[in-house]
């Protein structure tokens, strides 16, 4: 699994990634940091990557598509330091790693995480 970290997202993150052996990339070292949303969920997903955000953009954006992929894991809190929050989020990659693979929407908060399957279902 390889991860893709926001712009909203401290560089920080890469190393609480590369310390828990998880690939990442922030996406300051790949693309403009005013890069639009969908310009990152093109990339990610042509490049097999999870988007890591804080930006509830993203799932807008997998419900207006239907998208399957790229996997998307939003964090909900308001402290979104890696210091803080990055465990629970590792802990969430390695729990739904599978479904990730597949295609989900993870939302890690600081008291629970929630899975989403992706393509959302279409409303009648």
């Amino acid at each position: 699994m390889k991860i893709l970290i926001d712009m909203n997202l401290s560089p920080r993150w890469v190393k609480l990634f590369d310390d828990a052996s998880v690939e990442s990339a922030h996406w300051s070292t790949i693309g403009a940091a005013n890069a639009p949303d969908k310009e990152i969920m093109d990339y990610a997903k042509a490049n097999n990557y999870v988007v890591l955000t804080h930006d509830l953009d993203f799932s807008a954006i997998l419900a207006v598509t239907h998208g399957e992929k790229p996997s998307v894991v939003q964090i909900r809190a308001e402290n979104v330091s890696p210091d803080v929050i990055g465990w629970p989020v590792i802990a969430a990659l390695r729990q739904m790693a599978a479904e990730l693979e597949e295609g989900a929407l993870i939302t890690v908060d600081p008291k629970r995480t929630r899975l989403r399957l992706l393509p959302f279902p279409t409303r009648k």
